[in-house]
């Protein structure tokens, strides 16, 4: 098996596949541009949900890439040695064009062919759809992998839980998947062992979904009339597979963001304790991943809301774990750095990012440095309140919560303290109270999240359609430094952020709603059409020219006053829209304001 580096892997898929007729897209920003249901981009098809749905590609019917992406629900897991935040994925799409003849035979050549990677076929395990009540079982995708000369021995029929794709929303297109594993040579955990599994002999290295179902509303799956292909690879455990690593963070891709580490804290990571080596790892992969948040295109900054929140909470676990290893405050700055460098071929942005992405990690640790000092002069105030009540020594759950909640204290800190004062905490409290807190937070952001563009309604479109208007008119009366920085759209308002560096006045707000709605009035018809890059901005279009669609990108134009590159659904006309009304006006973050606005029927 070849041992292939980082960089040659996504240079060899993406050659692969634009020689089976693909055209090769840039990776979308990080941040969903119109979807409000998730924070992050979380796969390479997210940003390609209107594609998948049946709207025309710019690009035509079968594309690839590398997508940047981002999960947070393991985020705590991280530390061991295969969980990231921050990952890529190599992904080709079908769009109502090739189906599971040519997907399964394309990536059992490029996984086998020694022009390829040319592993092992006896090291290869594949599943598929085991079938159930709503859909039956995918004999074609089995029979497929028997023609490719797979044995029956390593292809596994497993259910809905490890081989279905679920729609993007509560209804939409959705299918069976198969998946592909490699043998890692462990023995077997039992005489049951398969790759649904996790004891680590089996790992998933690609995934092929096959849309070719439409969930209604009331949980029917009907055939879909454009059935689509969609795969993602994940880049770095694909990597480790091929250079023979037990975990990502040994792959190329890491050893300079290690090297950086080991080299603040004295100590090298290969021959590091068990702790220290956690520590290894959740410093890198949250300098990582928070350098490519705070470098994206729609770049956010740490903050105690949505993406920021989340950035903050692994700068944050990053400056706990720096401490526990000996690295010096203000420190991580040099670990920054060494992601810049490691990445700036692919994603030339860092570098020009650089001293900014590297000023705002070291100000978040120096805010954190001045939170941990207020939390433990909290925790000395709870300590004499315990001596002078005389009362049992044990902090509570929902006062150790409290710490970590209010004044961002790590628990670890306060077990590791309280302990140091012969004191002791309850544990299962601390963590009742955050199941409480998530439990609160889930619905909130699921209130906060309900609809959005995914379901294309009616309504939803027309206040994405009045964004456009919105900004026109925001660059009207304030200037042309005004640009979109992100927008949160459901059936019943519209959010949009932008930059701008003070409040609006009261004149200002009524003069932008008065030009929306004049737009309005003039029912310009709104026209679409297809372009280069160069095109669109020969002709005054806004927009992020050509890292999102490729080299051809839809322009939607507004009459004369707004001319756009954008990929979400638009009305047919801004007469369509009703008597569009400001509610509110505040800021959103440095820099940036935010205006909340709904549609009204005449």
């Amino acid at each position: 098996m070849k041992n292939i580096t980082t960089k040659a892997l996504k240079e060899m898929f993406l050659r692969f596949f634009a020689e089976k007729g693909h055209a090769i897209i840039s990776s979308a920003s990080l941040i969903p541009e119109n979807d409000p249901t998730v924070l992050f981009t979380t796969a390479g098809m997210h940003p390609l949900v209107p594609y998948l749905l049946g709207q025309k590609h710019p690009e035509g019917t079968r594309l690839a890439n590398v997508q940047k992406c981002v999960r947070t629900g393991d985020i705590d897991e991280v530390g061991d040695p295969s969980h990231l935040t921050f990952f890529e994925m190599l992904g080709n799409w079908s769009l109502g064009d090739y189906f599971k003849r040519e997907a399964i035979a394309w990536s059992y050549e490029f996984l086998t062919d020694e022009k390829w990677l040319g592993i092992p076929k006896d090291r290869l395990y594949f599943t598929v759809f085991a079938g159930d009540d709503d859909a039956p079982r995918d004999d074609e995708a089995y029979e497929l992998w028997r023609a490719m000369g797979v044995d029956d021995s390593h292809i596994f029929f497993l259910g809905k839980k490890h081989n279905w794709w679920g729609p993007a929303g509560i209804t939409g297109p959705c299918g069976p998947d198969t998946e592909m594993f490699y043998d890692s040579g462990k023995p077997k955990c039992c005489d049951a062992c398969n790759p649904s599994c996790n004891c680590g002999k089996y790992l998933e290295i690609w995934n092929n979904v096959f849309m070719q179902y439409n969930k209604t509303a009331e949980g029917a799956y009907e055939p879909l009339a454009q059935r689509n292909v969609d795969t993602g690879m994940g880049l770095e455990r694909t990597v480790g597979v091929l250079q023979g690593v037990s975990s990502v963070y040994e792959t190329d891709s890491f050893a300079p963001i290690l090297r950086a580490i080991g080299e603040l804290c004295c100590k090298d990571y290969l021959t590091a304790g068990d702790e220290d080596a956690r520590g290894f790892r959740i410093i890198a992969d949250h300098i990582r991943t928070a350098t490519f948040m705070i470098g994206d295109e729609r770049g956010i900054l740490p903050s105690n809301v949505d993406q920021g929140y989340i950035l903050r909470r692994l700068i944050r676990r990053a400056i706990r774990w720096a401490m526990r290893i000996g690295i010096p405050d203000g420190s991580l700055g040099t670990v920054c750095a060494a992601v810049i460098e490691q990445s700036a071929d692919a994603y030339p942005e860092l570098l020009r990012k650089r001293d900014f992405i590297i000023e705002q990690i070291t100000l978040e640790e120096d805010r954190f440095q001045r939170t941990i000092r207020q939390g433990m002069r909290e925790f000395d105030k709870l300590m004499r309140k315990f001596q002078y009540v005389d009362c049992e020594r044990v902090i509570s759950g929902k006062a150790a919560f409290r710490l970590y909640d209010t004044f961002g204290f790590p628990i670890e800190f306060t077990v590791e303290m309280a302990r140091e004062n012969d004191v002791e905490v309850d544990i299962e409290g601390f963590h009742e109270a955050f199941r409480e807190h998530q439990k609160k937070s889930q619905e909130g952001a699921e209130g906060r999240f309900k609809g959005g563009l995914a379901d294309h309604s009616d309504q939803t479109t027309k206040l994405h359609t009045a964004t456009h208007l919105l900004q026109a008119a925001l660059r009207r009366v304030l200037g042309d430094e005004v640009a979109q920085k992100g927008s949160n759209i459901t059936e019943e308002r519209l959010r949009f952020d932008f930059s701008f560096p003070r409040k609006l006045t009261q004149e200002e707000l009524r003069e932008v709603e008065a030009l929306v709605n004049s737009y309005i009035a003039a029912d310009y018809e709104i026209t679409c059409d297809e372009m280069t890059v160069d095109d669109a901005r020969k002709q005054g279009a806004i927009g992020l020219f050509g890292d999102r669609y490729g080299e051809r990108v839809k322009v939607y134009a507004m009459g004369p006053v707004s001319m756009e590159i954008c990929g979400g659904p638009h009305a047919d006309s801004t007469g369509a829209l009703g008597t569009f009304k400001i509610k509110k006006e505040e800021a959103s973050s440095a820099g940036v304001r935010r205006i909340k606005a709904v549609l009204e029927s005449r």
